[in-house]
């Protein structure tokens, strides 16, 4: 069995906004919040790209106003952890298996979607795989500002129309950023409730610490000083924010540093049998031809052994390894599914050489992947 299997429905990210609109006194349902948060008037929620749970407790010297918040977590991302399925529970509410957000690439009507840049290839999809379409469910932003929250999304402009925005984190009122400078000042403003409007709920974005721990790996020098600055950030917001809001800080996933990749696109073998190549490099999905799922399943098991889960996708989902499935996204799961364990990878040098270049990578199952915290600052 996997590591850390998340508790979906209880203590995952897909918790944390109703948990928050909860806090502010704008739930969504009669339904007890899965955190119990100090109450408040408005209510900010950072989202650190990458910001994992062990890796904040092993750095904390390096982050002591984020290592002294009140921790809330540690709670499960879910599976793949990796942002665009995290970033789509967070902003629904719901388990990846509703959500049919499955992958960093998975298979949409034929597509091997990219969910980051909403591609296939260099071709942009956001017109034929329409991202509305793709999660059509109402999302916590949606839901709240329909009932009367002042709800602000606060990202990088790059950010605000696109396919994962429009499908994961639409609603509210889009503020596009380019720095930690205005990041802040978004935030801010968004929870100063001196008009008296009624309860505000803002979400925000910052994504440099995932990138430095791709490049560098998580822990590197590098890496560490990106966590320092996270960390002054957190710091200044707290000084300066109103009586009454709240201060909230999550991550999306945490970080493993690979020590041994097996190579798809050297490996004859492990591409026999397969339509498409889907997930990322800590989490794969398989597409077969018809009738060479059992050869598929055996050669990957018999190649990667130890490190990894090589199950059928019927396992992964009797499983609950992306929580209750629905039949509207059932075939966007691989007919085989691949988790890695420990620090091990499988890449694609050709496919994608850039993805496989990084000595940081993240998706499965580790403690160091699933795990995040949620911390909390009462102003």
């Amino acid at each position: 069995m996997p590591e850390v299997l998340p508790r979906y429905g209880t203590t995952t990210l897909a918790d944390v906004l109703p948990s928050l609109l909860h806090a502010i006194g704008a739930p969504l349902d009669e339904n007890p919040p899965a955190f119990a948060l100090p109450p408040a008037r408005a209510a900010a929620l950072l989202m650190i790209d990458g910001l994992g749970h062990g890796l904040l407790r092993a750095h904390a010297a390096d982050a002591p106003v984020l290592a002294g918040l009140a921790d809330s977590g540690p709670l499960a991302v879910g599976f793949p952890s990796t942002t665009p399925i995290s970033l789509t529970s967070l902003g629904t509410g719901l388990p990846p298996g509703t959500h049919g957000t499955l992958g960093l690439r998975f298979r949409v009507n034929g597509h091997l979607l990219d969910a980051l840049s909403w591609s296939e290839g260099r071709r942009d999809l956001r017109e034929t795989v329409v991202p509305e379409r793709v999660q059509p469910a109402p999302t916590v932003l949606e839901r709240a500002t329909a009932a009367g929250v002042d709800v602000r999304v606060v990202s990088h402009r790059e950010f605000a129309t696109s396919g994962l925005t429009r499908s994961g984190l639409r609603g509210g009122t889009y503020r596009g950023v380019a720095a930690l400078g205005d990041l802040a000042v978004e935030l801010l403003s968004g929870v100063d409730d001196r008009d008296g409007s009624g309860p505000r709920l803002v979400y925000g974005y910052h994504a440099d610490l995932d990138h430095l721990g791709h490049l560098y790996g998580p822990g590197s020098p590098a890496w560490r000083w990106q966590l320092r600055q996270v960390d002054a950030l957190v710091g200044m917001l707290a000084e300066a924010l109103p009586a009454g809001a709240l201060l909230a800080v999550t991550g999306d996933h945490g970080m493993v540093t690979v020590d041994r990749v097996t190579d798809v696109d050297d490996s004859p073998a492990l591409r026999d049998g397969l339509v498409l190549i889907g997930g990322d490099p800590r989490a794969r999905h398989l597409y077969t031809r018809t009738g060479a799922s059992a050869d598929v399943l055996a050669t990957w098991r018999d190649t990667l052994g130890d490190d990894a889960w090589v199950v059928p996708g019927e396992q992964a989902v009797a499983d609950g390894w992306f929580g209750p499935v629905t039949d509207a996204v059932r075939d966007r799961i691989g007919d085989v599914v691949v988790a890695l364990r420990g620090t091990a990878a499988v890449v694609r040098s050709e496919a994608e050489p850039y993805l496989s270049s990084f000595p940081g990578q993240h998706g499965s199952f580790t403690p160091a992947e699933q795990l995040v915290p949620l911390l909390v600052h009462p102003g």
